[in-house]
């Protein structure tokens, strides 16, 4: 493997965090710089030329709109820089799913472009970070990790940005990937994928907007009413996403007010709360004119509703067409 030209993009988090005890179980986040961060990863050897730029040194907490565009502008122009092989971004685990979808939907797939974070600060008793950042240079000066779309590398595995999930709050193998699983497994000398790209060559699907309009989670409990629902609406929100029970179920009386407000034109994505299984659509969708979220959790669902409505895309049938493909 020759040297590979990949540009890191970091914004703090785990990966760049700091207890100053190997043992405190506080830290903070996003204190070690991207010079510093590549100084010492310069001393693992690995086969890459790596270029920083420092966009943020926060919590993924407290990641939202405006950080996402900055990461937006920066990764379409190293898709366009022929000197550029692939882009890694340190980010952290709280919200990279949601970075990586969002991401993954905005871009081409011509090039790799690969989250990764670390469940454990830098200067913690088995501190994942320079592992998992030397396993993300492999998958992104790795040719055949494009046409799969926004990658995150996390404890030697690599998952797709649709399917990735935090499914733990500690320890280093907090992610899972649904439905797919893992779509390969990594370490510092080794690279495996388990099958071709699946989207080779693709553009982006859709365009990036900073402004999206409101759309609100409701999380469905026993008890719930139909006033969650026109409470979110005279809030504000353009569209809604139902983290319901089960196959994304919730009381008769949250389905009769989530139905008036399709009627309204605000729409609804029925998903779950459920950690794993597929939301598929059933008959009372159609008379309702919901959309079922698939594979996507409440939180994807939110940003994908969000980027559809802001690409004026809000008639059931084309939202639900984006929601089905992987």
């Amino acid at each position: 493997m020759t040297d590979r030209h990949i540009k890191v993009f970091a914004t703090g988090g785990t990966i760049a965090g700091k207890a100053g005890s190997a043992t405190r179980r506080d830290y903070s986040p996003g204190q070690i710089g991207v010079d510093e961060l590549l100084a010492e990863v310069g001393q693992l050897d690995l086969p890459a030329k790596l270029v920083g730029t420092q966009f943020a040194s926060i919590g993924s907490e407290d990641i939202g709109p405006a950080l996402w565009r900055k990461l937006h502008e920066a990764a379409w122009a190293a898709m366009a820089d022929d000197a550029c092989q692939g882009v890694i971004i340190t980010h952290g685990t709280d919200t990279a799913e949601e970075t990586a979808f969002l991401l993954d939907q905005t871009l081409p797939t011509t090039k790799p472009v690969v989250l990764v974070g670390a469940m454990r600060p830098a200067d913690a008793v088995g501190s994942d970070g320079m592992r998992n950042f030397a396993n993300a240079v492999r998958v992104a000066g790795d040719t055949e990790a494009a046409g799969r779309g926004v990658l995150l590398v996390m404890s030697d595995h690599i998952f797709a940005a649709r399917d990735a999930r935090k499914a733990r709050t500690e320890g280093v193998d907090a992610f899972r990937g649904f439905p797919r699983g893992p779509v390969g497994h990594v370490t510092p000398t080794s690279l495996e994928w388990f099958g071709p790209p699946w989207r080779a060559g693709e553009s982006a699907r859709m365009e990036f907007h900073e402004k999206m309009p409101k759309v609100s989670i409701l999380y469905a409990y026993a008890g719930m009413s139909g006033d969650d629902v026109r409470e979110a609406v005279r809030g504000g929100a353009k569209g809604l996403v139902l983290a319901g029970f089960g196959h994304g179920n919730a009381p008769a009386a949250v389905r009769t007010a989530l139905a008036e407000a399709v009627q309204t034109g605000v729409p609804v994505v029925r998903a779950s709360k459920v950690d794993q299984g597929l939301v598929d659509r059933e008959p009372e969708d159609d008379i309702s004119g919901f959309i079922a979220a698939r594979a996507l959790g409440p939180s994807k669902s939110r940003i994908l509703l969000q980027m559809l409505l802001a690409n004026e895309i809000s008639d059931p049938v084309r939202a639900q067409a984006a929601f089905d493909r992987r």
